[in-house]
């Protein structure tokens, strides 16, 4: 059974930082892309960031660039992706998602490249 778990997610005053984690079992992503998504109460799920199988190619939505740093490891037997959000505002709070492709190693931005997604992990980010 493949399983994506979100961790690192909390509150924070606007201004502030958080660092997203997604660990990854149940099969290998060393070949695959992985991102991340959010979703906002009565808002449509929208991409945020996503990073190439190799780390060589890395794409943010426009709201988020400059702000936000994605990242992976694959050295372990989990594969590893993280978010590092610097300089929150109050519009990024959501819940996060991870994702990791099964047949895309391109840092995709669309959800229909993602089959695997985890639970999700709350940002709230106060004024």
């Amino acid at each position: 059974q493949v399983r994506l778990v979100e961790s690192g997610g909390g509150s924070v005053r606007a201004g502030g930082s958080l660092r997203l984690s997604c660990a990854a079992s149940g099969r290998t992503f060393d070949a695959y892309a992985m991102g991340w998504f959010r979703q906002s109460p009565g808002k449509e799920r929208e991409f945020v960031s996503a990073i190439s199988w190799d780390a060589a190619n890395r794409n943010y939505a426009d709201s988020v660039k400059g702000r936000f740093t994605i990242s992976r490891d694959n050295a372990d037997a989990e594969n590893r992706v993280y978010l590092q959000m610097d300089n929150l505002k109050s519009e990024d709070t959501a819940v996060y998602y991870c994702v990791g492709s099964a047949f895309t190693g391109t840092a995709a931005t669309l959800k229909g490249f993602y089959a695997y997604w985890g639970q999700g992990t709350q940002v709230t980010v106060s004024s």
